[in-house]
């Protein structure tokens, strides 16, 4: 592979990682990266973050601009790709050209899942995914004074606290029991509840959303229980589908992604999938995962680098993640699916805790609030397997960073 040609199709993390990996592992071939955005590569954690609390500007770029030419990456902005053709090995964009491969990675991520709602097309209604939501919810935002957000995960909980910090007036819409229900344990999710109920923030819980109506500058939410909510705009936070159109159209298989096997090859040995879209074997659930992390679509792409400069390996990594909300930040190390039992180490009411949980005895995930030594150790002793017995975990005496390191 050292002097073919690799087609990036995607410019988020993973595929901005997998191009500049490429270079520093040796690869001499043609690089191309498609991007269907018309700006340069950029991070978009900090867009529910930092940048919103900034007041926007320029974005945090994932690699310097001069960089791209430095190292012989071909970056091809606002170039969508239409097709696949397999046996031609080359992708058709949309305006018409097309370009050769001798390996494909799909890096192409996932958009923001739109329910069945009538009305969600009114102009009242937001979405924050990429650098343009963005910048649009920081214009329309000073003249807001009630925003309704329908979902409460992470995106929808960090908006939130961001326009309650502004002094907006925001109901929380969630069709769940509780918030963060797919996420986090229910310990985690009564915390954030709370937090987010003192921060001033309206939370409606097992209540969907059935229509928006348009109504003056805003906008009427009518939701499930039958009430509604008057709204100068509503924010969309109903969670992410991955995009696999294209995978799907070339005959590749598709389940909750692109399904790929432990390297991350799909069926066809010549395409690859990475990041948000790419369906995978976790090593740490026993099944097949699709994961929406920075952590994980970089840690692929450096994977898939490896591979195709000749050093292949199972993708075998610790997935993690974080979130900010308001004062508080939760970062998770690991996958709690199927835990059979949950362990508090430190105390909800001194807003500092970790939820350690188990499945079937065994340490699988550390939801840790506030603690982020708790965190970090929590990585390093479920990556090594370092066995941690609840009772262990429960005493404060325990010391977490001494067991990380074996």
């Amino acid at each position: 592979m050292l002097n073919q040609t690799v087609v990036i199709v995607g410019a988020g993390h993973a595929g901005a990682e997998l191009a500049h990996a490429l270079r520093k592992e040796g690869f001499e071939g043609r690089v191309v990266l498609a991007c269907d955005e018309p700006h340069f590569p950029y991070q978009k954690p900090p867009l529910s973050k930092d940048y919103l609390k900034g007041g926007g500007g320029e974005p945090l770029l994932l690699k310097a601009e001069a960089l791209y030419e430095k190292m012989g990456i071909e970056l091809k902005l606002g170039a969508r790709v239409a097709e696949i053709d397999r046996d031609d090995r080359s992708v058709r964009f949309e305006d018409g050209e097309s370009l050769g491969y001798d390996h494909l990675v799909l890096a192409t991520g996932a958009r923001n899942r739109r329910p069945p709602v009538p009305g969600l097309d009114d102009p009242a209604v937001m979405e924050l995914r990429g650098l343009d939501h963005c910048r649009t919810i920081l214009s329309r935002t000073p003249e807001l004074e009630h925003v309704a957000v329908v979902g409460a995960g992470f995106i929808g909980l960090e908006m939130a606290a961001f326009l309650r910090e502004k002094g907006k007036v925001v109901d929380v819409v969630e069709m769940a029991d509780r918030v963060m229900a797919r996420a986090v344990s229910e310990t985690v999710s009564d915390w954030f509840l709370a937090l987010h109920l003192r921060m001033g923030t309206k939370v409606h819980l097992n209540t969907g959303v059935t229509g928006v109506r348009h109504e003056g500058a805003g906008a009427l939410v009518d939701l499930s229980d039958g009430g509604s909510l008057k709204a100068g705009a509503v924010l969309l936070a109903a969670g992410v589908v991955p995009n696999v159109e294209i995978a799907r159209q070339a005959g590749l298989e598709v389940a909750d992604g692109i399904v790929v096997d432990e390297m991350l090859l799909t069926a066809d040995p010549a395409i690859s999938a990475i990041g948000d879209c790419a369906f995978f074997p976790s090593a740490y659930t026993g099944g097949s995962v699709r994961l929406e992390s920075v952590q994980n679509a970089n840690d692929q792409a450096r994977a898939v680098a490896r591979r195709l400069t000749g050093n292949p390996a199972p993708y075998t990594n610790l997935p993690w993640f974080w979130s900010n909300q308001g004062p508080a930040r939760l970062q998770i190390a690991g996958l709690s699916t199927g835990y059979d039992e949950a362990v508090l180490r430190g105390l909800p009411a001194d807003d500092k805790f970790s939820v350690f949980l188990y499945r079937q005895g065994r340490l699988v995930a550390v939801e840790s609030v506030n603690a982020p030594g708790d965190h970090m150790a929590a990585r390093r002793i479920i990556e090594r397997g370092v066995p941690v017995p609840p009772e262990a975990a429960t005493d404060l005496s325990t010391d977490l960073k001494a067991l990380a390191k074996g």
